[in-house]
């Protein structure tokens, strides 16, 4: 019981010094770059916890865009974040279950940036 107690006291630490992004600050419109060891995922936010994501797993399958929840984030085990869309070093779940290898980079590029360029 102590080794498990040890293990959730350094992922609760780990946790507080994650580079995250969180679900709630993002915005419709707002377009997601995850880096993954293996994959460049690509997450277009449609609204409030319903995003369009392509790239990675889902091109290898040859899927087109899929509309889809995001679970949140995992160190590759059963215990998830679900706040948070990606944070470097930890794995990104998707609705349909599908986990990806460490996540290496996040870019965000806001809707508004977007508008202003055109």
């Amino acid at each position: 019981m102590t080794a498990i107690a040890q293990t959730l006291a350094t992922r609760v630490e780990q946790a507080r010094s994650l580079e995250v992004l969180q679900k709630k600050d993002l915005l419709a419109g707002d377009r997601v770059f995850v880096t993954t060891r293996n994959s460049l995922y690509k997450i277009w936010v449609l609204g409030v916890g319903v995003y369009r994501v392509s790239g990675g797993w889902f091109d290898l399958q040859c899927m087109p865009p899929q509309r889809m929840a995001i679970n949140g984030c995992t160190w590759g085990g059963s215990a998830i974040k679900q706040d948070i869309l990606a944070a470097r070093g930890l794995h990104l779940e998707f609705g349909n279950t599908v986990l990806t290898s460490r996540i290496q980079q996040i870019r965000l590029i806001r809707a508004e940036v977007e508008l202003s360029l055109n």
